[in-house]
């Protein structure tokens, strides 16, 4: 008989806080990983954590997995029953991109995020404890998968150590002049587990920062792994009522697509979005700006204006769509404000930023306010990165499907 999953969470006193260890993120992986060729990876951690959790809540029954498997998964977003195909979430954040991918059919085997307020949003809304930090996580204990995904923060590359190896007679690749950024480590685990297929996101900037070198050496250094590269800047406006431009990189391995994939970034619709559709009807009166924070913001901006400089509030055309929301919101708001008669504008609640970013109503919001707003804003416009994925899946399945009957993925 199956288990449900709030029982076991409840029973096991499964929480997400600060003193969380990787205990905890090798028993739920091992829990949604049990039968699918990767529990391996995480058993025997997960075998001794869950004796260690028996003895320390008093449970008398034995520590057997055979009391929680298999389990009933009542949580919004559970895991693919019959999947097409097995994907990891690097720098996971919340998994907008694990949502897009799982819509897709995918089974995510591995998960990693280093801030415990978003593990415990990512927990509440797939049941599973992401891995900490990736830079302490060695490739080896990452489970073999077709698609790598990975948001990773922008970091400048050092070239001192380039001139240096020069010197010494030593060939050094691109790979090298990553070291010391998390770029590495997403370039280090592609290099060992060779998936089939990787997409990266990350801001626009990217393209052009440090006069383009570090795009260059982000881009060699995949394609000396053996990867075809396609990269494009798409905006999330043709999804969701915000400007929200992002560059998205896809490789697929050329050992087995020969650079034959027919892979093209999606069409995108001319539908218009109206922020007015994705507002609440009634909001809490905290959401509106004091008196005096709409006066600063109004202050600053004429200042900035006088200085021939661009800084300043959004006030939203509720027609029409934001701008960019950053991690910055929970500060004051000030880049999209929403208008309203006869008082201060306000802020957007965090259900509004979480359907801003094309996140289901069922998504569960277990945190605070402000740490909802660094979330959000740090996300990704979930229905672009699922309608990139579509294109994705499409040119995997032409491979593994023939090969279905060898490498099952059940």
């Amino acid at each position: 008989m199956q288990k449900k999953y709030s029982d076991i969470r409840k029973k096991l006193q499964i929480t997400v806080d600060k003193t969380t260890d990787s205990g905890l993120a090798h028993l739920t992986h091992y829990f949604q990983n049990h039968t699918n060729g990767v529990s391996q990876y995480f058993k025997p951690t997960a075998t001794s954590y869950l004796a260690d959790l028996h003895a320390d809540l008093n449970i008398l029954q034995d520590p057997d997995f055979q009391y929680y498997l298999p389990i009933k998964w009542d949580i919004p977003f559970p895991p693919q029953t019959n999947p097409k195909f097995k994907f990891i979430d690097l720098f996971a954040g919340i998994g907008g991109i694990r949502l897009a991918f799982q819509n897709l059919g995918g089974k995510c085997v591995f998960t990693s995020e280093w801030d415990t307020y978003s593990k415990k949003t990512y927990e509440a809304n797939f049941g599973e404890v992401p891995f900490g930090d990736i830079t302490k996580i060695s490739e080896k204990e990452i489970p073999d998968h077709d698609i790598l995904l990975g948001g990773f923060p922008c970091q400048p590359f050092s070239i001192a150590g380039v001139s240096k190896k020069n010197a010494l007679g030593r060939a050094h690749g691109f790979l090298d002049e990553t070291q010391g950024t998390l770029f590495f480590d997403v370039a280090r685990i592609i290099k060992h587990k060779k998936p089939k297929v990787f997409m990266l996101e990350n801001v626009k900037n990217l393209v052009s920062h440090d006069k383009g070198k570090t795009f260059k050496v982000i881009t060699e250094t995949l394609k000396e792994l053996g990867y075809s590269i396609h990269f494009k800047v798409l905006d999330g406006k043709h999804f969701v009522p915000q400007h929200r431009e992002r560059i998205i990189i896809v490789g697929f391995r050329n050992q087995i697509f020969k650079t034959k994939e027919t892979f093209e970034f999606p069409k995108m619709s001319e539908t218009k979005f109206a922020i007015k559709n994705i507002l609440e009807p009634e909001v809490d009166k905290k959401y509106t700006l004091s008196a005096h924070l709409w006066n600063y913001l109004q202050e600053y901006a004429k200042k900035h204006k006088a200085k021939g400089n661009g800084f300043g509030f959004g006030m939203t055309d509720l027609n029409g769509i934001s701008r960019t929301m950053s991690a910055r919101y929970y500060k004051d708001g000030a880049e999209i404000l929403i208008p309203q008669e006869g008082k201060s504008p306000r802020r957007l609640t965090p259900r509004e930023c979480a359907r801003l970013q094309g996140f289901p109503d069922t998504f569960l919001i277990p945190v605070s306010d402000n740490q909802a707003y660094k979330q959000f804003g740090n996300s990704v416009v979930t229905p672009l990165i699922q309608a990139v994925g579509k294109n994705i899946v499409k040119e995997l399945l032409k491979i593994n499907e023939p090969k279905k009957t060898k490498v099952a993925v059940y």
